[in-house]
């Protein structure tokens, strides 16, 4: 029997095991969703943390918000909603001097281009002004240089404020980011866009939006491997060498014509039905190793098949990812369609379980405009509450200096 025979028959196998499932699924507790964390999903951060957010000038957030409203929309809208959510919180603190952390709402990625880009010239700028203005403000920047602050920086490459990966490394953190804790999207290890200590968010994925599209949870899981998006990026890499590693290229030329494989570049208005009636999504990197396909996937139920090397998911310490995707190397995607052959139905089944939980599709949205218990926004601010109690050398002594605020390309030391 052949490998495409071989994984027809595991997917007809597969079919039957979900469709048989499907009609009633298992009704899990928190308690027992397990990771590296056990059941941290559930933890209340109220009373663990309190959260100074600054009131800055109108022209760090408002103002770029009314000036181009798509950014509410677009995947780096995280930035935004953290504010919101700040704001009416129970963590928040009025008196700064209580404070365990200090934030500040600056909307970096609202800054966008005719194509609805950030602007990468101008995102360094915007928070270097911001932080010469909290620093010039308030005593509290300067006792740290930023050690007990937390910024958001939901960008293609985090604080390297770039969506090219070579203009993002040759750019670095920006310097005066660099003892403060980062609140990111961009998570791979051993880059220099990824500092220690940094949190690693989800991608902003409308939870409303999805809602609308849900379909029958009894609905067969009909479709083997599922993919919409770039194989090719002809405009910057038409060879496909580049973009993505070559990982998207090796998918389409492999399994493009393998019918357990449902891949387009189109992107359908069953999109999100779709993604609910297939048993793998598949999660390549593109020029960034993360996307809001991952966040669909978990909220569908739909395993996430990463195939990005030495990604950092979102939320790692408590979102047992192991356990609910199968991981794939880059240089094993020639072998795609046997590996997820050879996943045993009982582990699809229990990962499908997993998936289910209300707790692991929260963990991975940011809901608003009312926040709910134990989503991303409960995540992100966990993950503060286990950096406390700042270290020693996170207080310096009076007049002491550690950042160099002339540091950093000459571009992004213009004003703003």
């Amino acid at each position: 029997m052949g490998a495409t025979a071989a994984a027809a028959a595991v997917a007809v196998l597969l079919f039957a095991v979900v469709a048989c499932c499907a009609a009633a699924p298992p009704q899990l507790k928190h308690a027992t969703i397990s990771g590296n964390a056990g059941n941290v999903l559930q933890d209340n951060p109220v009373g663990k943390i309190k959260v100074f957010v600054y009131e800055m000038p109108r022209k760090y957030n408002h103002y770029l918000l009314e000036k181009d409203g798509r950014c509410l929309y677009h995947m780096f809208a995280a930035e935004i909603f953290m504010h919101q959510f700040l704001l009416a919180s129970a963590v928040r603190t009025m008196n700064p001097e209580e404070a365990d952390w200090f934030y500040t709402p600056v909307y970096v990625t609202c800054d966008l281009t005719q194509q609805g880009f950030p602007l990468p010239y101008r995102a360094p700028r915007i928070m270097r002004s911001a932080v010469q203005y909290i620093a010039a403000t308030w005593p509290y920047w300067n006792r740290t240089e930023g050690a007990d602050h937390f910024f958001l920086a939901p960008h293609d490459f985090g604080a390297c404020f770039h969506y090219q990966e070579e203009t993002a490394i040759q750019r670095g953190i920006l310097p005066v980011l660099r003892r403060a804790t980062l609140v990111q999207t961009f998570g791979q290890r051993n880059h220099p866009c990824m500092q220690s200590g940094s949190i690693i968010i989800p991608p902003y994925a409308n939870p409303q939006k999805m809602q609308a599209h849900l379909i029958s949870p009894g609905t067969p899981r009909s479709i083997f491997a599922y993919f919409r998006g770039l194989f090719y990026d002809m405009g910057n890499d038409p060879e496909g060498g580049y973009y993505a590693r070559g990982a998207r290229a090796s998918v389409w030329e492999n399994f493009k014509d393998n019918p357990l494989f449902d891949m387009s570049t189109e992107h359908p208005s069953t999109y999100y039905e779709d993604m609910q009636r297939a048993i793998f999504c598949l999660c390549p990197l593109g020029w960034a190793p993360w996307s809001p396909r991952l966040v669909e996937a978990v909220v569908f139920g739909c395993i996430p098949v990463i195939i990005a090397d030495d990604i950092v998911l979102p939320f790692a310490d408590a979102i047992p990812w192991e356990q609910i995707s199968v991981f794939v190397p880059e240089a094993d995607v020639p072998r795609l369609d046997s590996i997820l052959a050879s996943v045993p139905p009982e582990d699809v089944v229990r990962k499908q379980r997993l998936l289910a939980s209300p707790a692991m599709k929260q963990a991975v949205l940011f809901h608003q405009p009312a926040a709910r218990a134990g989503d991303a926004f409960d995540q992100v601010l966990n993950g503060l509450a286990r950096k406390l109690p700042h270290g020693k050398g996170a207080f310096l002594n009076p007049g002491e200096k550690v950042l160099d605020w002339n540091a950093g390309q000459e571009s992004d030391l213009k004003p703003w």
